[in-house]
């Protein structure tokens, strides 16, 4: 008996002197001795995040990109980035005795013989696709909302950035199997590097290591693609996450949010647990995308060749304006002092998108400028309250849009029964004429919005009661409880943590003192 209580004492001795929060709580002061981390992750800890769901689309982004990484290292280990032309003998018997690249016998029978590999290959592809369009709609809300503004500016131009690579990394990646699509769109990047006037045929010898296709493109692509890009687009998050804990989070207009102040929820434990969440919830839905909804057959394209094309093939969506935009310019092309410049890919694939990025990355000054506005903007505004800017940014998407739908210029004609020639002409005028009606008529809905009371909120119905004099009455129901703005009561933080008065000396291990 005796030797129990002893063990028990022992026991209890043991938690006692671990601390209050046991070992990990040591754990802690030992890199605090040493890194001092207890005052900048306290301060981190007690960040405080707005309660609003268009926030969580950065996290999508965040999330599906922590998928991409780990998907991508995994199919690494199995990749063959070579143009080496080999004979198949793997388990695809429609395929066997052809010649192909490594690269492309490395893709199938990463997909057929290594357990998971399909499974990983279409993650990977479904994750890239979601963590672009996460990208685009977590900055059209940024744009829309005004939380570009002062003292926002980098973390706009990271946004870009960010973007832009993402879509360059997202085609190096969707290049790499070398099938006949991923091919084609090999041969198009060419043709875009030679159109630029000047430099481009250096540009594309350097690039293609000689004349297209060459045995050099794919390690390359490879090399961008897992190593260079990843690397720089992890520094831009970091970055970006960085200035967005050093900087206000910005928040909605309502009761008791003002310039100076953040009403949210803690990082921890609440953000930090939906967060978490999230990061589950993201993972799973790309996970179930991956196992049954397919994505880019390369086994059914068949392995790249120059005098093949296939019907009905599009890239991925966020290559589609640019698409869209080579099949409908006209064959314009310019020759002169020697030299030819084919405008119909120059002007679609070089100037547009330089013009459509490059006014993302000066919107912000230029906005300033207009306006005249320098001040510091922690609140967010509501789209309507900003109709010129908010009509702007539709006109832009749909520009992006009617040229995204020109990306199908081929399964229209087919599937309408129509001619090619009268479907590119539509489209043409479409996308010309598409920002010059969406302009005024965002405009217009915008200047409505402003003079209606309640704008942008659910409607309540109205209860029409009978009086006792026969006097028929409309009255408003009460609103929705989930309409209903609620908040819990603002709890100072401590500014500093008081430690627990230590026990008396007296009382044995395990034994609790009370005073009466």
């Amino acid at each position: 008996m005796s030797d129990v209580a002893g063990a028990t004492t022992t026991k209890r001795a043991r938690r006692s002197g671990a601390g209050r929060y046991g070992r990990l709580g040591q754990v802690v002061n030992e890199l605090d001795d040493r890194l001092g981390v207890a005052k900048g992750g306290r301060t981190f800890l007690d960040k405080i995040f707005p309660d609003h769901w268009s926030f969580m689309l950065g996290e999508i982004a965040l999330y599906s990109f922590l998928v991409l990484l780990v998907t991508g290292v995994f199919l690494t280990f199995y990749y063959i980035p070579s143009s080496a032309i080999v004979t198949y003998h793997g388990p695809y018997l429609p395929l066997v005795g052809q010649k192909v690249t490594q690269a492309y016998a490395s893709t199938v029978d990463l997909s057929f013989t290594v357990r998971a590999g399909l499974l990983m290959r279409q993650m990977h592809h479904w994750a890239c696709d979601i963590f672009v369009g996460a990208l685009v709609v977590h900055m059209a809300r940024i744009f829309f909302t005004g939380a570009f503004r002062k003292p926002r500016e980098l973390n706009w131009t990271i946004g870009v950035t960010l973007l832009t690579l993402a879509i360059a990394n997202g085609f190096l990646g969707y290049s790499l199997p070398d099938d006949l699509v991923s091919g084609t769109g090999i041969r198009i990047a060419y043709s875009i590097m030679l159109s630029i006037p000047l430099v481009g045929t250096y540009l594309a010898f350097w690039v293609f290591g000689g004349n297209f296709p060459g045995t050099a493109i794919i390690p390359r692509f490879f090399i961008l693609h897992v190593l260079i890009i990843p690397l720089v687009i992890l520094g831009l998050v970091g970055a970006h996450l960085a200035l967005l804990v050093r900087q206000k989070h910005t928040q909605f207009p309502g009761p008791g949010r003002e310039e100076n102040n953040v009403v949210g929820s803690p990082m921890f434990p609440v953000f930090m647990a939906k967060t978490t969440g999230y990061l589950f919830g993201v993972s799973g839905v790309i996970a179930l995308l991956g196992a049954f909804a397919q994505i880019n057959p390369i086994w059914q394209f068949g392995p790249y060749d120059a005098a093949r094309i296939s019907y009905a093939v599009q890239p991925d969506w966020y290559m589609g304006f640019l698409d869209g935009a080579l099949r409908i310019f006209p064959s314009w092309s310019f020759m002169g002092f020697g030299h030819t410049i084919p405008l119909e890919v120059t002007i679609p694939a070089v100037i547009f998108p330089g013009l459509l990025f490059g006014l993302a990355y000066a919107w912000p000054a230029l906005e300033r400028r207009v306006t005249g506005d320098h001040a510091i903007h922690h609140l967010l505004d509501r789209p309507s309250l900003r109709p010129k800017r908010t009509a702007a940014g539709v006109a832009v998407l749909a520009l992006l849009s009617a040229l995204f739908i020109a990306s199908s210029t081929d399964v229209i004609a087919n599937f309408f029964h129509i001619s090619l020639n009268t479907v590119l002409w539509a489209m043409r005028v479409i996308v010309l004429i598409s920002p010059f009606v969406a302009y005024p008529i965002t405009y217009r809905i915008c200047k409505e919005l402003q003079g209606v009371h309640g704008a942008g909120k659910r409607k309540t119905p109205n209860l029409v009661v009978r009086t006792d004099e026969g006097e028929y009455l409309a009255e408003p129901t009460p609103a929705y409880p989930e309409d209903v703005h609620q908040e819990l009561e603002p709890t100072p933080v401590p500014s500093f943590i008081e430690e627990p008065e230590p026990e008396p000396e007296s009382a044995a291990p395990g034994v609790r003192v009370v005073e009466r």
